[in-house]
């Protein structure tokens, strides 16, 4: 039985031959450089998703407030308006925070693939594109949302 002869390619890819066989497999270094993206995008989202739940914290905080003070001074209807429009704040950024926890568990997906695909030494190149521009089209989705949050916080902002 012959020795299989391993040629390192130019792309960084190991091909190994041998009497009967040929097989491409990734190299871990390049493996490890590509995963650099998605992981720093992945704590890029974890920040983002702090953002966006802070930002839901101070609007419940504000409407517990607005329901709890005995507000003589403000018009009845003013109340209502600004209730209103801090629970269409709760809901719009609800679904920014959904999507980005979608966001957050493609990325990790992403990963998991990516990782599993080269031990078991199949090509990872189309799976790993398809899950990073579902990733983007998450956080577009996402930012969209926030857009709409921060809009009605501007049409409301001077009533409270």
């Amino acid at each position: 039985m012959r020795q299989a002869v391993a040629k390192v390619a130019e792309n960084g890819a190991e091909a190994i031959e041998g009497p009967s066989q040929r097989l491409k497999m990734t190299h871990p270094g390049s493996l490890d450089c590509s995963s650099r993206a998605p992981a720093f995008m992945l704590g890029a989202v974890a920040a983002f998703l702090s953002t966006l739940i802070a930002r839901l914290e101070r609007i419940v905080d504000r409407n517990r407030a607005l329901r709890s003070a005995d507000d003589s001074a403000r018009h009845p209807s003013v109340r209502d308006a600004v209730a209103a429009a801090f629970a269409r704040r709760m809901v719009v950024l609800g679904r920014a925070i959904h999507f980005t926890v979608l966001r957050a568990l493609v990325t990790a997906a992403l990963l998991i693939s990516a990782y599993l695909s080269a031990r078991v030494g199949v090509g990872h190149g189309g799976i790993v594109a398809m899950m990073f521009a579902l990733s983007l089209a998450l956080l577009m989705a996402s930012l969209v949302e926030l857009t709409r949050e921060i809009r009605v916080y501007t049409a409301t902002m001077g009533l409270d």
